[in-house]
Formats: structure tokens, sequence, C-alpha cells
């Protein structure tokens, strides 16, 4: 898949490297504002159960 995605991206080195770059922060951003908190209510973190 990374391979696909680099020979899609246009242009020389430079401007590809930026250009995933910019995609790989548009990525982490919308899983960090829109993805990771619609799932928090899901997964519970905070109780913790110990058994015996």
């Amino acid at each position: 898949m990374y391979g696909w995605l680099w020979r899609k991206l246009p242009g020389p080195l430079g401007k590809r490297l930026l250009t995933a770059a910019l995609l790989a922060t548009i990525a982490a951003a919308v899983l960090w504002y829109l993805v990771f908190p619609l799932l928090e209510p899901a997964v519970t973190l905070d109780e913790v159960t110990v058994r015996k």
C-alpha cells in the first residue's frame, strides 16, 4: 500500500516527502479529534477489575 501511495504522489522527491508528511498529519488529526473521541465511551480504560 505504501508503495502504491508513493507512486501516486506527484512531483519530485522533495514534494513527495512534503505531501506524504502532510497526509500523515491530516490522518493523525482526524483520528485524534474525530475518531478517538467517538470511540472513547465504548473503551473504558478507567474501570479496572482485578481478579484473584
